[in-house]
């Protein structure tokens, strides 16, 4: 019987998990993958909104600002990469600063800091790689840029190794309410918990209806993105928006933490929320827009494009509420989800309160998480007494990201533990570079069969039924 059981192990589960792993409670974490950070977690703008977009009062607002401020400590703690590099949103023409005056009305109503409108030459100042068309920018210094898989990942771990468990491949199909319990099963497993809370994405509306709760409805939005290489990382600095719409923040151009650009997402409401196809015509869309915003944008170095779906509600705000006895909606999270998460966490422990969970504090919790990219930014020297200790170091299995044999068995043994290629892939980024795993895959799939003691053939990409190799030829 556990106190609490968190469906759903995006960023917003794991940062509920690793919140409540600081009380004396046994949780228990389910996921209907084969990892964490699998839905919209692994597949966004990896923006740390600064607020100013929510309608003044909504819980969207609360929570992004709050969660803002929190992100850099929170960052911190669970040795994830974070940099506040501010944001701008472009506008063309007079009518639409019409716009940024909205904005700028709106983040100051939400407690948002340094906001201001700069003209033509500023901007320029500050991005000479604009376009001459851009007329003004709403420029928000607080806005930032984080690893979104890598902060769930690091979340997850934390509160693992403060107690949590976490089950994959748990896809809940029934939840019976017990009286002083609920019993969650998936149809071959069950677990009990006396509290629920749902954070199952686009997913999060299926699983309040197995509660009876259908006051919402989760529409998946497709957004598709395209990456370009490291060697163009450095083309803006700022994260650019466009003004945006009812259908989101627009197409966006954006350094990563990594070192990449990020360009996208597109906007399209679709039925089915598995459906994570990229498309040319959405591909056309985000270089259209791109081209229109940045001088000689560097079309030529996209590595790679993904597709990821927001849960978008019809409510027009996050879903955070008690629908029934002991079980709390987290549902409905889209942008700005990312930056609200640790803040929703806060808010659900408040719910959980409010709703008769017993919290008494942990004496021996450890908010701290080591850095998983610690040895690549090593000085050689440091790196040197690394390899002089364990080998493994010293032997570099992906070279476009300088992934060493020693990291990524790390990622194998550390909470949560790395069980197939892309698991690894978004633990220590072997896979990630400019030959987008073409060189490194052989390697890590023996890795993973040598740690988890199973046959090559048994590793697959990404859980059950990706297979990658069929069958030894000799």
């Amino acid at each position: 019987m556990f106190d609490v059981a968190i469906i759903g192990a995006g960023v917003v589960g794991g940062m509920i998990a690793r919140k409540l792993s600081g009380y004396d409670l046994s949780i228990c974490l389910v996921e209907k993958e084969s990892d964490v950070a699998m839905g919209a977690t692994k597949a966004n703008s990896a923006i740390i909104h600064a607020g100013f977009d929510a309608v003044p009062g909504s819980l969207k607002a609360k929570l992004n600002v709050r969660g803002s401020v929190m992100m850099e400590t929170v960052a911190r703690e669970l040795g994830v990469k974070y940099r506040r590099n501010g944001s701008m949103v472009l506008a063309f023409n007079d009518e639409e600063k019409v716009t940024l005056e909205t904005l700028l009305e709106r983040g100051e109503k939400n407690g948002v800091e340094g906001l201001r409108i700069i003209d033509s030459d500023e901007l320029h100042q500050l991005e000479p790689r604009i376009a001459d068309e851009v007329k003004y920018a709403l420029l928000a210094p607080t806005g930032a840029i984080i690893c979104p898989y890598e902060l769930a990942i690091a979340a997850v771990g934390n509160a693992m190794d403060n107690g949590c468990e976490l089950k994959t491949e748990f896809n809940v199909k029934s939840i019976s309410d017990k009286g002083d319990h609920y019993l969650i099963s998936d149809g071959k497993n069950e677990i009990s918990a006396r509290f629920v809370v749902n954070c199952a994405g686009v997913h999060s509306d299926d699983i309040a209806a197995l509660v009876g709760d259908s006051s919402f409805t989760v529409t998946p939005r497709r957004g598709e993105y395209m990456l370009v290489d490291k060697e163009f990382g450095c083309v803006v600095d700022h994260t650019l928006f466009r003004v945006p719409s009812k259908m989101g923040k627009g197409i966006l151009v954006s350094p990563t933490v990594d070192g990449n650009l990020l360009l996208g997402p597109t906007s399209e409401d679709i039925e089915d929320k598995s459906d994570v196809s990229t498309t040319a015509s959405g591909l056309d869309t985000i270089l259209t827009s791109v081209y229109e915003t940045i001088k000689n944008p560097p079309s030529r170095s996209v590595i790679t494009s993904f597709c990821g779906l927001r849960s978008t509600p019809d409510t027009g705000d996050f879903v955070i509420n008690i629908p029934a006895d002991r079980f709390v909606n987290a549902a409905g999270i889209e942008s700005p989800g990312l930056s609200s998460s640790p803040a929703i966490a806060e808010y659900v422990a408040e719910l959980l309160c409010d709703a008769g969970l017993v919290m008494e504090k942990k004496e021996n919790y450890n908010p701290i998480r080591e850095p998983s990219h610690k040895f690549r930014e090593m000085s050689p020297e440091e790196k040197n007494r690394f390899i002089a200790e364990n080998p493994a170091y010293g032997r570099y299995i992906c070279r476009c990201e300088e992934v060493s044999e020693g990291e990524i068995i790390s990622a194998i043994h550390t909470n949560p533990p790395a069980r197939d290629l892309d698991a690894v892939k978004r633990r220590t980024r072997s896979g990630m570079g400019r030959c987008q795993g073409g060189f490194c895959s052989p390697s890590i799939v023996s890795i993973l069969s040598r740690e988890l003691g199973i046959p090559f053939e048994k590793v697959t990409k990404n859980g059950e039924g990706s297979i990658i190799n069929f069958e030894r030829t000799k």
